[in-house]
């Protein structure tokens, strides 16, 4: 694995030359303005949460998800030696969160995302003039404005009850069900209930990520839950 890591990271050095610009001008940025490549997966974040939860809540919750990992699964095998087979949650963990919530996010900051952070297909010409139709809606514009044709709540937690009942529900009801299943019933009676349930609840928390990217891809969904009154957006 180091010595493929190596070779790739030589090959790429020579194919593809360091995007070294002129120096910094004060009255002229950049379009787009990216981040550090290791930062680009956090930028990339933002297109789907609030900085609050893009910035902290995501990457705080895949850092301790990662680090949690050999005392959530506390299966004694692979001591020693690698082993995939042995260690299926270590490892498909590590990998969902490494691959997927990071080096994924990472890929496409770096070479999807042109002028305006415009999505940009792999071969597609990067057009400063590129015309996005995109309009973003809320969950509760949705529910009240083109399911139920009703004028929006003015209270805020009438207004966004379904968003929060989904999210509640997602965070609260869902674990319990996990552990009802005979995947769910197995790993507690290797893990225990406490393990078992700290994994489900970082394991959702990180899965909020790709489930809102899709949600977004599919129905140009915003928000789920949208509060800004109290600045809390979900």
């Amino acid at each position: 694995m180091i010595i493929a890591g190596t070779c790739f990271l030589v090959v790429w050095a020579i194919l593809f030359k360091a995007p070294l610009e002129e120096p910094a001008n004060p009255t002229w940025a950049p379009n787009p303005a990216k981040a550090p490549w290791y930062f680009l997966g956090l930028q990339e974040m933002l297109v789907y949460f609030d900085p609050w939860m893009a910035g902290v809540i995501l990457p705080g919750v895949v850092v301790v998800g990662l680090i949690a990992i050999p005392y959530i699964d506390t299966n004694p095998k692979g001591n020693g030696y690698y082993t995939i087979a042995e260690r299926p949650i270590a490892m498909w963990g590590f990998l969902f969160g490494w691959l997927v919530l990071w080096l994924y996010l990472i890929m496409v900051g770096t070479f999807l995302r042109g002028p305006n952070w415009t999505f940009y297909g792999p071969f597609e010409y990067w057009d400063f003039h590129k015309v996005v139709a995109e309009y973003n809606v809320n969950l509760s514009e949705f529910l009240w404005i083109k399911w139920l044709n009703t004028p929006m709540p003015e209270n805020m937690f009438v207004r966004e009850f379904l968003g929060i009942i989904l999210s509640l529900a997602y965070m609260l009801v869902l674990p319990p069900l996990m552990g009802m299943c005979s995947y769910g019933k197995k790993m507690i009676e290797g893990v225990g209930q406490m393990r078992f349930y700290i994994f489900v609840v970082l394991f959702l928390l990180m899965m909020s990520l790709p489930i809102k990217m899709v949600l977004r891809w599919l129905f140009a969904l915003k928000y789920i839950v949208a509060l800004p009154e109290l600045e809390l957006n979900l």
